[in-house]
C-alpha cells in the first residue's frame, strides 16, 4: 500500500476518492453485464451462421462435386463482388461492424455453352460467399466485444478489489491517527491545566 499523509486534508482526499469510486462502480458493473449479454448473443449468432453454412454445404454437396474442370473456372470468374456494404453499430459503448448488403457483378454468360447446373451452382456459391462474409463480420464483432469486456472487467476488479478497499483502509488509518492525536492533545491539555492549577495554588 502506498504511503499516505496522516492529515485532515488527506482524509478529505481519500473520502472524495472513495465517493468517486463508489459512484463509478455501478456504471462499470452495468456495462460489464451488458457486454456479457451481447457477447453471448454474438456467440449464438456465430454458432447459428456455422450451422447454416454447414447445412448449405451438406445440402449442396452433390452439386459442389460437379464444380471441377473448365466449368468451375468459368464459374469462379462470375463470382465477382462489386459492393460489400458494412455499417457500424454501437453496443454498450463499443462500435462493431454490421452487415448491410452484398452485390455481385451481373456478368452475362452463354446459357447454351454452360451446363444445366450452372445457374444453380452460381446461386449456391453466392449464398455461401455471403454467409462466409457475414461470419467474418460476426467474428470481428465478437473479438471487439470480448476485448472491451476484458477491459471493463479489469476496471471493475480494480475498483472492487483495490481502489475502494485501499481508500477505506486509508480513511480508517487516518481516522485512528487523528483520533490518537486528539486524545493526546486532550491529555496534554489536562496535564498543562493541572500544572497551572498546582502552580497557582503554590503561589496563593
Amino acid at each position: 500500500m502506498a504511503k499516505i499523509k496522516l492529515t485532515k486534508n488527506e482524509l478529505k482526499i481519500q473520502r472524495d476518492a472513495l465517493k468517486r469510486f463508489q459512484r463509478y462502480l455501478p456504471t462499470l458493473q452495468l456495462k460489464k453485464q451488458q457486454l456479457q449479454a451481447e457477447v453471448s448473443l454474438v456467440r449464438e449468432a456465430l454458432a447459428e451462421l456455422d450451422r447454416h453454412l454447414q447445412e448449405e454445404i451438406t445440402r449442396n454437396q452433390q452439386n459442389l462435386a460437379l464444380f471441377s474442370g473448365p466449368d468451375a473456372e468459368q464459374l469462379r470468374d462470375l463470382l465477382e463482388i462489386t459492393q460489400w456494404e458494412v455499417g457500424r453499430h454501437n453496443v454498450a459503448g463499443t462500435d462493431v461492424p454490421v452487415f448491410h448488403s452484398l452485390t455481385f457483378a451481373d456478368i452475362e454468360y452463354d446459357l447454351f455453352a454452360t451446363p444445366l447446373w450452372f445457374d444453380d451452382a452460381l446461386e449456391i456459391l453466392q449464398k455461401q460467399i455471403e454467409l462466409r462474409l457475414r461470419r467474418t463480420l460476426v467474428e470481428e464483432q465478437l473479438a471487439l466485444l470480448e476485448q472491451e469486456l476484458r477491459v471493463v472487467t479489469q476496471r471493475v476488479n480494480l475498483f472492487e478489489k483495490v481502489k475502494i478497499p485501499d481508500s477505506k483502509e486509508n480513511i480508517r488509518r487516518i481516522n485512528i491517527y487523528i483520533g490518537d492525536q486528539q486524545t493526546n492533545s486532550v491529555g496534554r491539555s489536562k496535564i498543562a491545566k493541572k500544572k497551572c492549577e498546582l502552580r497557582d495554588a503554590a503561589l496563593a
